[in-house]
């Protein structure tokens, strides 16, 4: 239990944990989690989005309309835009992601499940993702949500985090280690 607590602290575990509290009184859970999902691919999708949930350059008005209209372009409502309202009023744009990976993490806890950040070069295949849920319930003993992300700077590879254990088995990585080992060699 104590990788799951981690996993669900700081600025953005405690947003999470008094969304998933409501979702929870409100028995909307998976409509709440549904919505995170898209907004977090609207997040993913576009590098400028992620630019104004960092900077603290936009002022919180400027922030709150535009995660607004983009909101209700995806049809995103209720629980989960009051919630990022109240994130962007209070200057806490930057932490929605992890918000969003939180809030996660205490669904699959409230199934039972493991939750697992994969990090890979390209989109994952739904074979893959099957095969890799088997490879780590092996590993861990439980069923594992997956929550996918692509980064092309690893070149190739994954990044596998299960609670406070990680394996980076990315090419970036190797070819870093490949690079470090040479220049001792030297």
């Amino acid at each position: 239990m104590a990788t799951t607590d981690q996993a669900v602290s700081g600025v953005s575990g405690r947003y999470a944990r008094a969304l998933f509290d409501l979702a929870q009184e409100s028995k909307a859970v998976a409509e709440v989690g549904k919505a995170l999902q898209s907004f977090q691919a609207l997040i993913d999708e576009s590098s400028d989005l992620q630019r104004l949930l960092r900077s603290p350059v936009f002022k919180a008005e400027d922030q709150l309309a535009a995660v607004e209209a983009l909101a209700a372009k995806a049809g995103i409502g209720g629980l989960t835009l009051n919630f990022l309202r109240v994130m962007g009023r209070n200057r806490r744009l930057a932490a929605v992601p992890g918000a969003i990976a939180a809030f996660a993490t205490l669904v699959a806890q409230s199934k039972g499940e493991t939750t697992a950040e994969v990090t890979s070069a390209e989109k994952l295949t739904a074979k893959q993702i099957a095969d890799l849920k088997a490879a780590l319930k092996g590993a861990t003993g439980s069923d594992v949500a997956l929550a996918t992300k692509v980064d092309p700077s690893i070149l190739g590879g994954l990044i596998v985090k299960v609670g406070s254990r990680m394996m980076d088995n990315s090419l970036a990585t190797k070819l870093n280690s490949l690079k470090v080992a040479m220049k001792g060699a030297q």
